[in-house]
């Protein structure tokens, strides 16, 4: 008859928790390159999105400068009011992409959030499974 603490089982237990520790760590870093392969092609689009910003902010103050020489030359409001109009839009169309790229490049959108909080989750497991 064996005593409920029987050593002579320790040495295969112990080999069987690290092996499932190792899944698990290397099912972890799994979720983690996975995460950051979506943050890097989510980054990738927000440096897109700034790059057409500054193109489409280029063509704005292009347009804002013909609005300027028009108004000059003619001094009445027809041309250089309606250049105004379009190259203040573009330039508020431009802030607004840059603002969005911008958004997607931040340090919280591209963390790998779900890896933190399944490895916080393991080792709360791992703790709870020691102390009982």
């Amino acid at each position: 008859m064996s005593a409920p603490n029987d050593f002579r089982e320790t040495p295969s237990l112990l080999v069987k928790v690290l092996r499932q520790f190792s899944t698990l760590m290397q099912d972890e870093l799994a979720l983690a390159r996975a995460e950051m392969s979506r943050n890097a092609a989510r980054a990738g689009a927000g440096v897109a999105m700034i790059a057409v910003a500054g193109i489409i902010a280029l063509v704005a103050l292009n347009v804002l400068a013909a609005a300027l020489v028009a108004w000059i030359a003619a001094n009445g409001f027809t041309a250089g009011v309606a250049s105004l109009i379009v190259g203040g839009a573009l330039l508020v169309l431009a802030l607004i992409v840059a603002l969005i790229g911008k958004s997607r490049l931040s340090a919280s959108a591209l963390s790998p959030s779900r890896t933190a909080r399944n490895v916080e989750r393991d080792v709360e497991t791992v703790k709870e499974a020691t102390h009982a």
